[in-house]
This record gives structure tokens, sequence and C-alpha cells, in this order.
């Protein structure tokens, strides 16, 4: 976590992917359809506290979402929603702060915070890959 936080100190970003080197910033994949998929994702997201939905653009698979943090920061969330096939969709998160300081690795937590709370939510269908 402190690496996190000396790397937080310039970047003001973090994002997740297939080929991210942290395992925690790794794509997610579930056993779902992408349209089920994108339901859960929001309907999950709607539940979480401290984050604010702008915009969800479905035929993209983008919900963009806003959090403030305890310092007054807001945060611009973007989760994606992508089909791998038929039945194996991913999510990924990236998640920027408003400001030209680093986030002390604020990104990285709030990344890792939906990412639990997906997981939770959607377990039963977890899988590593497609």
């Amino acid at each position: 976590m402190l690496k996190r936080t000396l790397i937080g100190l310039l970047r003001s970003h973090e994002m997740t992917g297939d080929k991210a080197k942290d395992p925690l910033l790794k794509s997610h994949f579930y056993k779902l359809s992408r349209e089920r998929s994108w339901e859960e994702v929001v309907s999950t997201l709607k539940k979480m506290q401290g984050y604010k939905i702008l915009h969800e653009v479905p035929s993209v698979g983008e919900i963009v979402i806003e959090k403030k943090t305890m310092s007054g920061r807001t945060m611009d969330i973007t989760v994606s929603v992508i089909s791998v096939n038929p039945v194996t969709s991913a999510v990924d998160i990236y998640s920027a702060s408003r400001g030209s300081f680093g986030d002390l690795g604020s990104n990285y937590r709030v990344i890792i915070d939906i990412y639990r709370t997906l997981d939770k939510k959607l377990a039963q269908y977890k899988t590593s890959g497609a």
C-alpha cells in the first residue's frame, strides 16, 4: 500500500486491464452475458454509498460515476462492461482525480472497493477469464 501512496504522489489516475502488473488491477471476468452483467453492475453501483452515477451508456457498456473524497476532491470513474464471448463478460475500471496533484493512492482504493463489491454480488459468476 505504501508503494501505491508513493506512486499516487505523482499520478492522479488508475486503471485496470488484462495486462495490469498488479494482480488487483487485472480485469474481472464473470460468466454472464454482457446484458446480464450490465444489469448487475448498474444495480450494484447504484447501491454503493458515496458513489453517484452520472451517465449510463448501455450500447457502449460504460457507466460514468462520481465520488467525492474526504478531502473534497472529486473522482471521475468509468466502469466498462465488455462482452468477451456470448457467456462471459469482463469489467474494467478507470478512475481519475480532478486537480493537478497526485491522489495518494485513492483511485487505487476506489477500484479495489468497486471490484470487491461486484465480486461479492456476483461471486457465483466470477471466473478467471474467457
